[in-house]
């Protein structure tokens, strides 16, 4: 079991266009969300549908990659580590976030 580390590997589609942002620092960082559908049958025996969405970022050479080449709809295989954070907004409320810390990026589809 030592060998098991935090790693997280996704198949979706992108939920939206990524937001790329150019820091200070002269890095980038791209934020982005996408959907991965599991479908099964409940007790009537009827398909059901689930959808989870899923906060992904990137950074560096990878945002450049998502920047240059992806947009809503895309289908993507994302690997990468579970981060959370948080933070307080203006009125002073502790909000907390769970994302992706994407490493690998396969674009998939057509």
């Amino acid at each position: 079991m030592s060998t098991l580390r935090n790693k997280v590997q996704l198949i979706g589609n992108l939920g939206n266009t990524p937001e790329v942002i150019q820091l200070e620092s002269g890095k980038k960082l791209a934020k982005f969300s996408i959907a991965t559908n599991e479908t099964y049958r409940n007790a009537k025996g009827e398909s059901v549908k689930d959808t989870q969405w899923h906060n992904i970022v990137a950074w560096g050479k990878t945002a450049e990659i998502i920047e240059k080449y992806l947009d809503k709809g895309n289908e993507v295989a994302i690997e990468g580590k579970l981060t959370s954070r948080s933070y307080e907004t203006k009125t002073g409320e502790k909000r907390y976030v769970t994302e992706v810390s994407c490493t690998e990026l396969l674009m998939l589809g057509k």
